[in-house]
């Protein structure tokens, strides 16, 4: 399988794709942020029983990503947030001329990502098929899920319907997964226009634009002032409380990933995302 994407080995993603090997360092000033913003929040004792991961990067200057994390490589259970998957595996499926790029396609990743549908996901991921989704997953193109960083977005099983089980992430036995580090590089990767290529990066990014389920994140964000375009995917299942977002207003950009387990999750992730945008939005300019 080839892929248009370079060996995150070799790509220059800055700080996100160094640390995403194992290296680099967080942005002190960042991490020291959201450290306190967590602690003031009260979330200390979430992380550390480890029900709660999450990952900002400030991307307004594109050739100095900014990046902070907390239990970034925890492999936590994502409900729906995985789905993102399902695209870049479609589309590079489309790339290679297995699968053809129809409106009726289009409407499908659309409604599966603004929407969350589940007949959706799930008839991509048969069309798709598992074995493929996967192998796009752990390529070297991409190392979405890597077990040299404790795995990453896996899906291991469709949404509902038949043919629906396939088999749990080898690492942590989890069916729909995600680790906080590799969601905000799937953001970056697509806001790089490196996801496939800058053609099908621009339709997914149109495609997880607009959000339709009015929530969590965008639910935050819908009480700041300022216009801004938000691209996103959430999950929820249970206590499973997942969001992601890269957020773009006129001078200020950034990606946001929060993963958690609690049942009031719905409501501390809107009041996450407002002091998160607050941190990058009153960091001062880019040069800074």
């Amino acid at each position: 399988m080839k892929f248009a994407v370079l060996s995150v080995l070799a790509c220059s993603l800055a700080c996100g794709a160094t640390l995403a090997d194992g290296g680099g360092s967080p942005d002190a000033a960042l991490q020291s942020s959201i450290e306190r913003t967590v602690r003031e929040m009260g979330l200390s004792s979430h992380l550390r029983d480890h029900r709660f991961s999450m990952s900002l990067v400030d991307v307004t200057d594109s050739t100095h990503p900014r990046y902070a994390g907390l239990n970034d490589r925890d492999m936590m259970y994502a409900a729906s947030l995985p789905k993102i998957a399902i695209l870049v595996a479609g589309f590079e499926r489309i790339r290679e001329g297995l699968m053809e790029y129809t409106p009726a396609v289009k409407e499908m990743f659309t409604r599966l990502a603004r929407f969350s549908s589940n007949a959706d996901a799930s008839r991509a991921i048969q069309k798709i098929g598992f074995d493929y989704i996967a192998k796009v997953l752990t390529s070297a193109a991409y190392r979405f899920y890597d077990p040299a960083q404790n795995g990453g977005l896996w899906i291991g099983k469709a949404y509902g319907g038949p043919n629906d089980y396939w088999k749990r992430d080898p690492m942590h036995n989890i069916s729909h997964g995600a680790t906080s580090l590799q969601v905000a590089r799937f953001f970056m990767l697509l806001d790089q226009g490196r996801l496939v290529s800058e053609t099908f990066s621009k339709e997914m990014k149109e495609i997880l634009s607009k959000p339709g389920i009015h929530h969590k994140f965008v639910k935050g964000l819908d009480s700041l002032p300022g216009e801004r375009n938000v691209y996103r995917k959430s999950g929820t299942w249970a206590d499973a409380h997942c969001d992601a977002a890269l957020v773009e207003y006129k001078d200020r950009k950034y990606i946001a990933v929060a993963l958690m387990k609690d049942p009031k999750g719905g409501e501390i992730l809107p009041n996450l995302i407002v002091k998160l945008d607050k941190l990058v939005r009153g960091s001062g300019s880019p040069s800074d």
